[in-house]
């Protein structure tokens, strides 16, 4: 296993491999399927999440948070490395099992590019990088990187709990899965978001290492099919919710209840003043959005209905900047350098990696001003840079979008011609970021 040979690749990549942080933090990673920026209560009274609402206003809460591609697999392999997925060869999800395949085709994408069938073993995690710094890795859920010989065990997770090949379950109920079932002696009433949930709870409750430990909790609601827990979906039928939307709020709040106990657990255990929090979304949700223009569907995934999602830092040990909110773009690959910086007590100086440490922010520190990329490859949108309060999408078919998020949260006005420099210098380094960008495997 490569796992062997972590310190080893960690001197290479030049990051410390044996300086830590004076006193290790436990690190709790919460990431949601297709859970919707505006799905949660502090946004939309309709949703009961009481927990997550108490993790918003007790932590950092980072209004304008994006993913470098609004889907599931390129989503978590984005999170993971710390790159654009399009670094790592992912512009779809992976949809196959076939585990001979290195790359997928999808017939209907205008592109015509190719798309990788698992996160290659080559690619450095964030987890084994907190293995050089002396961490126990826990996964626990949704994987939908690869198939079982990449499977998390094999990039950086000592152990993993509740993990099969399938990007979605079949049902939240018994069978939750067609084949391959992670959760074989649940009964028929188990809900599986609760499953998930009681899982990391279960590894909190029960851990006896002396080690700090990064425990990856990757739901796999509140991804379709919408199926909500029985005992819920009666009070979001009373609220006026019908169909598939009371059945979704109804996930959601289940959700939201085990973000309550593993909170709770980790203070029963008496390390909640020493654990960080991150809880984040893959893509935005299959609904309404609120104000927000697109969404997972409809081939508008880049506006920021579909890219723009919840993304919350609990960081007890940074206790000035618990409370606020930063409007500051950032995306989901910040994470890998942000989680290597607090367990080392070091700036990551990983080559590979893109996205910035979040710790700054932590130290009441603004960010320095920086492109934003995404891409993605199913339809005729497929690529968006974004600066500041300036956001641009290309489409293949030639048409371009330039939108002032601060004034424009809902993209209806197109400011293309009236800033025709700025859309074309914006979108020369979008361009050229493709070109640098893409693996000539993709081609």
């Amino acid at each position: 296993m490569k796992n062997n040979l972590i310190t080893a690749s960690a001197l290479l990549l030049g990051c410390q491999s044996i300086s830590y942080a004076k006193e290790q933090p436990n690190i709790v990673i919460l990431f949601v399927d297709d859970l919707g920026w505006a799905d949660l209560g502090y946004n939309n009274p309709v949703f009961d999440t009481p927990n997550i609402n108490k993790l918003k206003s007790d932590g950092l809460y980072f209004s304008r948070a994006y993913v470098a591609s609004a889907t599931s697999s390129p989503s978590r392999a984005s999170l993971m490395t710390g790159k654009e997925s399009l670094r790592c060869g992912f512009v779809r999800h992976i949809y196959g099992k076939d585990t001979s395949l290195e790359f997928e085709t999808f017939e209907n994408d205008p592109g015509k590019m190719k798309s990788r069938a698992y996160l290659p073993l080559e690619e450095i995690t964030y987890a084994e990088r907190l293995k050089d710094f002396g961490y126990y890795n826990m996964f626990v859920g949704k994987w939908h990187l690869g198939t079982e010989p990449y499977f998390p065990t094999e990039q950086g997770f000592d152990a993993m709990y509740g993990t099969c090949e399938h990007g979605h379950p079949n049902s939240y109920y018994q069978p939750f899965f067609k084949t391959n079932n992670p959760f074989p002696k649940a009964g028929k009433n188990d809900y599986l978001i609760n499953m998930v949930g009681n899982g990391a709870v279960d590894f909190i409750n029960k851990y006896d290492k002396k080690a700090p430990f990064l425990l990856n909790v990757w739901y796999y609601g509140v991804h379709g099919p919408q199926i909500g827990r029985k005992d819920l979906v009666a009070k979001y039928e009373k609220k006026g919710l019908t169909g598939k939307y009371a059945q979704y709020a109804a996930m959601i709040e289940a959700l939201d209840e085990t973000v309550g106990e593993i909170r709770n657990s980790l203070d029963k255990k008496g390390i909640a003043d020493n654990t960080i929090i991150i809880f984040a979304s893959d893509q935005g949700g299959a609904f309404k959005n609120g104000h927000l223009r697109g969404g997972k569907i409809g081939g508008d995934a880049l506006a920021e209905g579909g890219s723009r999602v919840p993304f919350i830092i609990y960081d007890p040990t940074h206790k000035d900047m618990m409370g606020k909110t930063v409007s500051d773009p950032i995306e989901t690959i910040d994470v890998y350098p942000t989680l290597v910086e607090l367990a080392s007590g070091k700036p990551c100086k990983d080559k590979q990696v893109v996205g910035k440490s979040l710790v700054p922010v932590l130290n009441s520190k603004k960010l320095k001003d920086r492109d934003l990329f995404m891409f993605r490859s199913y339809e005729d949108q497929n690529a968006a840079i974004i600066n500041g309060d300036w956001k641009l999408i290309k489409y293949r078919s030639g048409k371009v979008q330039l939108y002032n998020i601060k004034n424009d949260e809902s993209e209806t006005t197109n400011l293309i011609n009236v800033y025709p420099d700025k859309s074309e210098d914006m979108l020369e380094r979008l361009n050229n970021w493709i070109e640098e960008a893409t693996p000539k495997e993709l081609l």
